[in-house]
């Protein structure tokens, strides 16, 4: 017959309370001698109480009073002169006692785990006159345990990690159980462990509940993740204990156990020739099993003709290898590069040095495509010369520009008006020379900057520009100006040789060697003898002057 959990805790008590009162039966009573007790009138005699040692089951079920022990006075005759009272913990609401036997019962089921002794105090008093004939004495009355109570993981339930790979025996967390039965009557509260689950990967130490890795090499890439479920049980683990569970979820926590691979052996990706610099061409990622810092890498190019024209650098979030360009693409000048790329752990385990090199090679080829490009000119910039005096339709100089790509498409020419908005010069559409188309002047504008542009003839909206700059050279085509109005007063009593003005003069043009200026005085002006002037010969300076004298 299979009994439950409260049918056997009814069982356990019933033998135990037997065993109890049968030791009590048995017993030499003890004696606890009180002071001496002195009698009005009398002389001095000893008095003693009597009783035995005082136990209670706990968890008693039965519908009838508990018996718990006896007290007895040794003045106590038999005769029903003596009552008994009781007083202290649960006295009258737990306890009673039978004054006239001094029986003690106990009236309610009693819980060691709630109180574990009661104190009590038992006083032997006189019937007729009331007054006591014993000292009032001090016991206690003990609750005896029995097995009620399963152990349970207050903590539970727990969560752990272990390193994967680790060596069997290697701890992983400890768990523990409490028994809130007595823990040193018994072995109520003698608690060993088990595993119920989480074999044959784990296993606990009975006595202390630590828990180690049971298997070698456990492979988080595999299972990362176990769920254990821990049994504790008390009465040592001998049939007819009681047991409590908790589960341990263990997690392996990563190491660097996995080198990069490339899922392929070759990469290939088309790029146009147009694409800036520092774009981005392609974008490559070594698989790797681990995680977090143990899966961080580096990649770096270490053959191929593509050196210094890409560079490859690791994207932080992603892990991916980034391709870019350094220097411009020009597929008339290089169709393809191919290029051998690195991945490498940046991070790497000694333990697993064993298992091979971290790291793993792959190929990408790079095809250059044909973009239709602009035509393009033969210099940046063309510098010219004209005079100012050349007639209209004079040759100043011829531009040139090409079609890059291999189609090498005619080219032609025209001139961006809005550089020469006065339309000074025209351009050949064909052979890209370039003639004056109106009278220049030096003065007016001494440089003209001009844009040329260059248009395929197959796709016009294909269109290269080159810059001209066409420099005016002087005539002399301009008379001397004097520099400003001049209106002179001078004094009546001025000496003669007295310089009263100075006069100067310029030029708009811009002879090589400097303007030579002669002055002289008018025909008119000169019949006056009062003034001379005097002229400054050779003076080269901007302003040319000559001085008017008082003679």
């Amino acid at each position: 017959m299979k009994l439950g959990k409260v049918e056997f805790c009814h069982l356990l008590q019933i033998i135990a309370l037997f065993l109890c009162l049968s030791g009590m039966n048995q017993a030499e009573p003890s004696r606890s001698r009180s002071k001496p007790y002195f009698q009005s009138g009398r002389t001095r005699t000893k008095r003693s109480w009597v009783w035995n040692q005082f136990f209670v089951l706990e968890e008693y079920m039965g519908s009838d009073p508990l018996y718990v022990g006896k007290l007895h006075s040794d003045v106590d005759k038999g005769d029903g002169s003596i009552k008994y009272i009781l007083s202290g913990e649960g006295a009258s609401s737990i306890f009673i006692i039978d004054e006239n036997t001094g029986d003690i019962h106990a009236t309610k089921r009693l819980d060691r785990e709630e109180q574990a002794y009661y104190t009590l105090r038992a006083q032997a008093l006189d019937r007729l006159t009331n007054k006591p004939v014993e000292p009032e004495s001090e016991f206690v009355i003990k609750i005896q345990d029995i097995n009620d109570n399963e152990p349970k993981f207050l903590d539970g339930p727990y969560t752990a990690g272990v390193p994967e790979m680790s060596p069997v025996g290697t701890s992983v967390v400890q768990v523990t159980a409490t028994d809130a039965d007595d823990p040193t009557y018994g072995n109520s509260a003698r608690v060993v462990y088990s595993i119920l689950q989480g074999q044959p990967y784990f296993s606990v130490e009975p006595k202390t509940g630590i828990i180690k890795t049971a298997l070698p090499n456990m492979d988080r890439e595999a299972k990362d993740q176990y769920l254990l479920v821990i049994q504790a049980k008390d009465m040592v683990g001998q049939n007819g204990g009681l047991s409590g569970t908790t589960s341990v979820t263990v997690t392996l926590t990563d190491v660097n156990d996995n080198p990069p691979r490339f899922p392929r052996r070759s990469y290939q990706y088309n790029v146009p020739e147009s694409l800036p610099v520092a774009s981005v061409v392609a974008r490559i990622k070594a698989a790797d099993a681990d995680v977090g810092p143990n899966a961080e890498m580096e990649y770096k190019i270490v053959d191929g003709d593509g050196l210094g024209v890409f560079k490859i650098s690791v994207d932080k979030d992603t892990q991916e290898g980034i391709i870019t360009i350094q220097k411009e693409l020009d597929f008339e000048a290089k169709t393809s590069y191919t290029l051998r790329i690195e991945a490498a752990n940046m991070h790497v385990d000694p333990r697993f040095l064993s298992l091979g090199p971290f790291s793993d090679m792959t190929t990408v080829k790079i095809i250059v495509e044909d973009v239709d490009e602009p035509p393009v000119f033969t210099s940046r910039l063309y510098s010219m010369v004209v005079s100012e005096a050349a007639k209209v339709g004079t040759i100043i100089g011829t531009v040139a520009a090409h079609d890059p790509d291999a189609s090498n498409s005619p080219v032609r020419y025209s001139i961006d008006r809005n550089t020469d908005l006065e339309r000074y010069f025209n351009i050949d559409a064909n052979s890209g020379v370039i003639t004056t188309a109106k009278s220049l002047d030096r003065e007016t504008n001494a440089v003209h900057n001009i844009t040329v542009l260059a248009m395929e003839s197959q796709n016009p909206a294909q269109i290269g520009r080159g810059y001209v700059a066409i420099t005016i050279l002087d005539i002399n085509d301009n008379a001397p100006e004097f520099a400003m109005e001049y209106e002179t007063t001078v004094c009546e009593n001025a000496q003669a040789g007295q310089i009263i003005q100075k006069i100067s003069a310029i030029d708009k043009d811009d002879p090589p060697n400097g303007h030579q200026f002669y002055f002289s005085l008018t025909a008119e002006a000169a019949n006056n003898h009062n003034f001379t002037l005097q002229d400054n010969k050779g003076d080269v300076s901007p302003y040319l002057s000559g001085a008017v004298n008082l003679y």
